[in-house]
């Protein structure tokens, strides 16, 4: 392709882009540039960029059609994804035709770049590494789905006030969300509370059925995440919770315009905050509540797309893998037997078979006191299905104990999913260790201790089955995104496999005694400490 080729090629892209600024300035945001603000000018080049990963995200789930793929599920009560459209910018490749389109539109890319709200899905290592491994699984060509919950509300908002820390509410969504889609046709019911009944199905076999005193509706919001310069786009599917019916006509015709509205605000208060206070018994509710209703709506989603593409549910374990990030989505594995047994109608073992197929189990925490209990009391009245089950497993699983270890109490007593040392609690980890196929830690260190100390029975129980993957942190996120100067250093050196590879890193041992290198390299450092500099002025004056 000639040199002049390729300019008129890329200068009809750039034409492009700015025709389509312009078309979603006016269409999309309904306002013209003579009162466009800020935001409508970050939505109107998001909604751009996102338009331009609609066919790759359509094209990777058409894939699924085609083979014979395993989708890995990622179940993770955070996901800590950091702002979008620079990151997609790089992955996508498009930074550069983004910046020009920009500037010649009279737009600053950065000013936009650095408008966009941090989505307000996690708070610490937990939710970045879900957001890590997403990328990753794509920029690796798996398909994989990262679920959740859609929280209104993040952690907090901070100010600093005469020395002090003021917490305010972090309303993440408020400027609007260009990147998700709402996928109201997808939507799962979600029980709570109720009881259970015995009946006997038409085939004369004795079952149990389940009835919520309420229920809730979870709609999916599907945010594409594209892998790095390939044709692949998995995607992260949060759930927002609302009710069934979300407006009581005749209550308000009484003139009860609370009570009109009031099935509405409970069903939302689930899905309203990141992690709630849960000191008092009515948050700690909230956040079992919040758990089962993601997991719930994940699982029944898993089993519709499994069933869309297969006859029966015999081989679910060969179409999905579900990860469980840290014991907070544990309930998966009574609620995955519940759907099995009580909605599809398998037998106590082939759905004990698949649920122990499908689900592995990552632990992050080494001290007992933080392993996630739950009342027994309180799981009853919001899970009274989940908790006869539980005491199922936990009976069977015992008996599996006393044979392979007999006379010994104490190892019955630690392994036990109940905790009766005192007032009765569901040990979550261990209904993860025992519903799992694999247990995972997320460092060498981390991984010994836990079949040293923390989980030493079940590594002696099941030898093999802790394993070791540990934690990484995705280099386009927080190098070429974070630190451009470095990338383009470090690319000009060794070329780009690095992006993907970082044992290509190695390669700049070459360039120790480089003169030139290590004066860029020093440059690079001092205009970077130069722009912190010019931050921080920036913020106290």
């Amino acid at each position: 392709m000639s040199s002049q080729h390729k300019s008129n090629t890329r200068k009809e892209r750039i034409e492009k882009l700015k025709r389509a600024f312009a078309y979603n300035i006016f269409y999309k945001q309904g306002v013209t540039t003579r009162t466009a603000t800020l935001n409508d000018y970050y939505l109107a080049v998001s909604y751009t960029l996102r338009d331009r990963m609609q066919h790759l995200f359509v094209n990777s789930v058409e894939a699924l059609f085609e083979k014979d793929s395993k989708i890995v599920c990622y179940l993770s009560a955070e996901f800590l994804m950091g702002p979008h459209l620079h990151n997609n910018l790089v992955n996508l490749g498009l930074y550069d035709d983004f910046e020009q389109a920009a500037r010649e539109s009279g737009l600053d890319l950065k000013e936009l770049i650095n408008h966009e709200e941090e989505p307000g899905l996690g708070n610490g290592g937990l939710g970045r590494l879900a957001a890590c491994y997403l990328d990753s699984l794509s920029s690796q060509q798996i398909p994989a789905i990262g679920y959740g919950i859609r929280y209104e509300y993040g952690m907090f908002d901070q100010e600093i006030v005469d020395g002090w820390q003021k917490e305010l509410s972090d309303r993440w969504l408020h400027p609007g969300n260009p990147w998700e889609i709402k996928k109201a046709d997808r939507s799962c019911d979600v029980g709570f509370g109720g009881h259970t009944e015995i009946y006997h199905c038409e085939q004369g076999n004795r079952r149990t059925r389940w009835i919520p005193a309420r229920v809730i509706t979870g709609i999916p919001y599907d945010t594409p995440v594209p892998g790095y310069k390939v044709n692949n786009i998995n995607v992260l599917r949060l759930w927002s919770a609302e009710a069934p019916v979300s407006f009581d006509f005749a209550d308000f015709n009484t003139g009860d315009y609370y009570g009109a509205v009031e099935d509405k605000m409970k069903a939302e208060t689930i899905t309203k905050v990141l992690y709630p206070n849960d000191e008092q018994f009515q948050g700690k509710q909230l956040r079992l509540e919040q758990q089962f209703f993601f997991v719930s709506c994940s699982l029944q989603d898993m089993i519709r797309i499994h069933l869309f593409m297969n006859e029966s549910l015999d081989n679910f374990y060969d179409g999905f893998a579900a990860q469980l990030n840290d014991t907070h989505p544990s309930v998966a594995v009574p609620e995955l037997m519940r759907l099995l047994m009580d909605v599809h109608l398998y037998d106590w073992d082939k759905a004990w078979e698949i649920t122990r197929k499908t689900l592995c189990y990552t632990n992050h925490t080494l001290l007992p006191e933080a392993m996630e209990k739950w009342q027994i009391d309180l799981f009853n009245n919001l899970l009274p299905r989940h908790l006869e089950i539980i005491f199922e497993i936990n009976r069977l699983f015992l008996d599996e104990v006393r044979i392979k270890y007999p006379c010994d109490e104490g190892r019955l007593s630690r392994m036990s999913i109940i905790d009766e040392s005192g007032p009765r609690y569901i040990r979550m980890a261990n209904l993860a260790c025992i519903g799992s196929k694999a247990i995972n830690g997320v460092a060498v260190m981390h991984t010994d201790l836990l079949r040293k100390h923390v989980l030493a029975d079940w590594n002696s129980m099941y030898p093999g089955k802790i394993r070791n993957v540990t934690n990484g942190v995705t280099p386009r996120r927080w190098i070429a995104v974070s630190n451009p100067r470095l990338t383009s250093l470090i690319t000009g050196a060794i070329g780009e496999k690095w992006l993907t590879n970082l044992d290509e890193l190695k390669s700049l041992e070459n360039f120790v005694d480089d003169t030139a290198f290590c004066d860029a390299w020093r440059k690079v450092k001092e205009e970077n400490k130069q722009d912190i500099a010019d931050i921080i002025f920036s913020k106290i004056n």
